[in-house]
């Protein structure tokens, strides 16, 4: 396995991300709800085969949201899988912290995602609730 990382690009959110939403049965977010208009994230591969994405808003606060983490459904290799995850979740950590982030959220419900936050040192910050959004 020789993963690999690089920035989402103009073309990934139709050719990649919204088919990984719709295998997990979800409805894909809106191209402008995601940072960067869709390519404010990552991308991981396993040699040429994509395997997670992620995305980070970075706000004129010291705080950062990482989340959206999304997966290849059809990519089945385990553990790889869970390191591509874990290295997906460490290096968007990693690249709000660079810029000068002191805090980073995230809002999860799948709980072996919120195992691979808590491995890479992210702790609960409450329980999950509701989610509400108002679309102007």
């Amino acid at each position: 396995m020789e993963l690999y990382i690089r920035e989402l690009n103009e073309n990934d959110y139709d050719e990649i991300l919204v088919g990984w939403w719709k295998q997990w049965g979800w409805v894909p977010p809106k191209r402008d709800f995601l940072p960067d208009n869709g390519k404010g994230g990552i991308i991981v591969f396993d040699q040429d085969v994509p395997v997670c994405a992620g995305f980070m808003y970075i706000t004129n606060s010291k705080a950062a949201w990482v989340d959206w983490i999304i997966s290849n459904k059809e990519y089945t290799k385990k553990p790889q899988r869970k390191d591509a995850i874990k290295l997906l979740v460490s290096t968007l950590t990693n690249i709000c912290e660079k810029a000068g982030n002191k805090y980073i959220y995230a809002l999860i419900k799948s709980e072996s995602l919120i195992n691979i936050y808590q491995d890479t040192g992210y702790i609960k910050g409450g329980t999950y609730t509701t989610e509400m959004i108002k679309i102007l």
